[in-house]
């Protein structure tokens, strides 16, 4: 598998009714990839596709797509170059996803999957539970509500009563500090 050029899409994902048919890059992942500068740009639609089009941007060594996903109130605190060499120095082997929990709580999913790779031992898997919030902009048109990952190895100073950091106007602790 290359990670230049790539006919079928990472993320694995299968058409509807079609078992053994994977879409191609270019009708999967790629979309969202190079729409995520626009705001009224093409989004996942979903956490499980947003996790997607995140694997897909590991295999294809697109940092700037991982940091730009992730909550709004993390990226400054994510290292582009940290990201990009973990990319580049995995050899990716498969995306499942074990779950989809499509709702918790009004704006939060989640979504369990296991990223495979290879090492000089063979195959090993990434097992992850991950978690995401759907944001908007309060000002703007519904179009404008993304999906972001809530990254819980970032290092934030919060306190549990201030707004939280999704922007949602509740306090932390009752809205991403109860998953993060």
């Amino acid at each position: 598998m290359t990670k230049k050029t790539q006919l079928t899409c990472p993320c694995q994902i299968n058409p509807k009714g079609a078992a053994t048919t994977l879409l191609s890059y270019k009708d999967c992942c790629q979309e969202f990839h190079d729409n995520i500068d626009k705001t009224d740009g093409i989004k996942p639609d979903s956490a499980e596709r947003l996790m997607r089009s995140r694997y897909s941007a590991f295999v294809l060594v697109k940092p700037d797509y991982i940091i730009k996903t992730t909550l709004p109130a993390q990226q400054e605190l994510l290292d582009n170059q940290s990201i990009e060499s973990w990319a580049k120095e995995t050899d990716w082997a498969g995306l499942k996803i074990v779950k989809h929990t499509s709702k918790l709580g009004k704006r939060h999913a989640q979504v369990e999957f296991k990223a495979f790779y290879n090492t000089e031992n063979g195959l090993q898997a990434h097992h992850e539970l991950s978690t995401f919030v759907k944001t908007n902009d309060k000002f703007a048109s519904p179009t404008n509500e993304r999906w972001y990952f809530l990254d819980p190895t970032v290092a934030m100073t919060v306190s549990q009563k201030q707004p939280c950091i999704c922007g949602s106007g509740e306090r932390f602790k009752r809205c991403c500090g109860q998953l993060l």
